[in-house]
């Protein structure tokens, strides 16, 4: 078995795009890229192909925020924060002069640019500026606010209409914290009105405008998964669209109207899908099965802008003709030296947890695992835990993997892609019946025939971090090494330090702190902190506004006062960043040495 072909730092660096967005006339796309080390702004001209930077130093390095053109596409407005702490103000750009502005400064706000207004110069932005999440108008040329919404839950989405007399959101006013219901109101924030709600709990979304103002696309997630329809505004009547059983990701129209594009994720991939308008009639494309992370149309409608990976497929950008069913890669994958034939394929498999119940997960394996060979394995855990692992590219799965791990990663009850029964089946149970299904996997692993049961570790970073923390210490013996990154141990204090909108989160999952103390406690891995015995790293960031500093710093003092000793009972790091790395080359590099190096001594 052939190990250690992948050049760790080479593999860390390799540049990657994110984020892509469409211009208005949609003859450009902007997206991130990491090309020369660290993110910056680009534009791509779709009929030239001509590719050309706009930053230098200016954007964000760790990408928290979407951007938008403005209506005459004469610049892009972003957010961006400082080291990670998420506290974004708004930068544009102007794309003849590549002249940087920043528009606001406020080092306590979060604010996060939705859509831009036609008069150019205002922009729909979601901030906390008043504690909760909600929509304001921001004029960029006199840089005043105005608050459009007053919702006592996070409002963190918005569209607004061609003609800008128009916006529609989502939220909730039930006392269902489940429930999400879409809106729509005028762009001064009058004549607020509920317009989509199929039943009280269900989330009932909006996801866009059609060109004419006339209807809505929306999904529904009531009949027990995200369904996508068109709501008519007229007469409140909704074409329903995707097949039962498959999760809408997200969908747009085409500049026509006349046609609908769909992301439906179904087996842990993604896929685009046309639907035509009015008649719903499906058209499917001929793209292989894969990761698809956007779909837009551009060119007159003519072709479909798809970013596209696959599990041995490094990210490329697509172009789809819809006349002939053909594909151009605009923006080609970059593998530097590395030669693509040593990335593996993946599995979309499931395995038994405690109860019986059937877990969904994503399993790497080593090539050529000679006979009678037993290796090592990793239990990567995805954060959320509203979120999913996928059949996309996974560097660091791709890098254990030939470093001779297995590498299983399970989409355990609380993820998304699998229905809503599935999604909320750890509500008022973290800790609980997802610790059960990851626990699982160790049996799953073993009983491949290649894996030693007594090495195997467990690794997340946010609710990951949460599982790999809980995990050593409620399950004290089922794993050797155990790395949370940017970890929760004490859902009280998470409580009590978390912004507005993250609380509001909290009690959708667990419940009201007060009234279900003994819970939260009961599910917090500080509680059982005398009962480690795995080997543990701890990394956590100093500026994390999701996870605070003080859910690893604590957890430290809690094993110092046991008499354990750091960096040799157990490893302790803090890193000048946020939420993790955000996507930073450096950053990244950094956590797959961290993470290899801790594995290799102790593993």
């Amino acid at each position: 078995m052939k190990t250690h072909r992948l050049p760790l730092d080479e593999l860390a660096r390799l540049p990657g795009r994110a984020l892509f967005s469409p211009s208005r006339k949609r003859d450009q796309v902007a997206y991130y890229s990491n090309h020369t080390g660290r993110f910056e702004l680009y534009t791509l001209d779709l009929k030239s192909r001509a590719v050309r930077q706009l930053t230098d130093g200016t954007a964000p390095r760790s990408l928290r925020a979407a951007f938008v053109w403005s209506h005459d596409d004469a610049r892009i407005i972003y957010a961006k924060d400082a080291n990670g702490n998420e506290q974004n103000n708004l930068f544009e750009v102007e794309l003849a002069t590549q002249t940087v502005t920043q528009l606001n400064d406020d080092s306590t706000t979060q604010e996060y640019v939705l859509d831009a207004f036609p008069d150019n110069r205002s922009l729909l932005v979601a901030s906390n500026r008043d504690d909760q999440q909600n929509l304001y108008r921001f004029d960029r040329v006199d840089r005043t606010w105005t608050r459009l919404t007053h919702f006592k839950s996070p409002v963190g989405s918005g569209f607004v209409s061609s003609d800008g007399e128009w916006i529609a959101f989502s939220t909730n006013e039930s006392p269902n914290l489940q429930n999400e219901d879409g809106y729509v109101m005028k762009s001064d924030g009058s004549e607020i009105r509920r317009v989509f709600r199929v039943e009280e709990g269900s989330q009932d979304l909006v996801l866009g405008w059609h060109p004419e103002g006339r209807a809505l696309l929306v999904q529904s997630d009531a009949p027990g998964y995200s369904r996508l329809g068109v709501l008519r505004l007229d007469d409140g009547a909704v074409l329903w669209l995707s097949d039962p059983g498959v999760e809408v990701v997200e969908a747009e129209f085409s500049q026509n109207g006349e046609w609908i594009v769909s992301l439906e994720n179904q087996s842990a991939q993604i896929r685009p899908v046309l639907y035509a308008y009015p008649s719903g009639t499906r058209r499917d494309l001929q793209v292989s099965a894969g990761l698809a992370s956007g779909a837009s149309f551009v060119l007159d409608d003519a072709k479909l802008l798809i970013p596209y990976a696959s599990a041995n497929r490094r990210g490329e950008i697509l172009l789809y003709d819809l006349s002939t069913d053909s594909i151009d890669v605009v923006l080609p994958a970059e593998y530097g030296s590395i030669d693509p034939a040593i990335f593996v394929g993946n599995e979309h498999v499931t395995y038994p947890s405690s109860d019986g119940k059937l877990v969904p997960a994503i399993l790497y394996r080593p090539a050529d695992v000679p006979a009678g060979t037993k290796v090592p394995a990793v239990i990567d855990v995805h954060g959320g835990p509203t979120s999913q692992y996928f059949r996309g590219f996974n560097s660091l799965a791709q890098l254990l993997v030939d470093q001779g791990y297995v590498v299983l990663q399970p989409n355990f009850r609380g993820s998304t892609g699998y229905g809503r029964e599935w999604r909320e089946a750890n509500h008022m149970d973290w800790g609980g019946g997802d610790l059960e299904d990851v626990a699982a996997g160790v049996e799953f692993l073993t009983s491949l025939g290649i894996v030693d049961p007594d090495r195997i570790a467990i690794f997340g970073g946010s609710y990951g971090g949460y599982m790999s923390y809980i995990a050593a210490v409620k399950k004290p013996d089922l794993f050797k090494v155990a790395i949370p990154w940017v970890g929760i141990t004490d859902l009280l204090l998470l409580y009590e330090e978390d912004m507005e909108h993250f609380k509001y989160y909290l009690r959708q999952m667990m419940g009201d702190p007060e009234q279900h103390e003994e819970l939260w406690r009961e599910r917090s891995a500080i509680t059982y902190v005398d009962q480690l015995k795995t080997k543990l790293l701890m990394v956590h960031g100093v500026n994390d506004p999701r996870c605070p500093i003080r859910q690893a710093r604590d957890f430290r003092e809690r094993l110092i006062e046991r008499g354990l000793r750091e960096g040799h009972d157990f490893e302790y790091v803090e890193l000048e960043e946020g939420h993790g790395s955000g996507g930073d080359p450096t950053g990244t590099a950094r956590m797959f040495r961290m993470i290899t190096d801790f594995l290799s001594r102790e593993l």
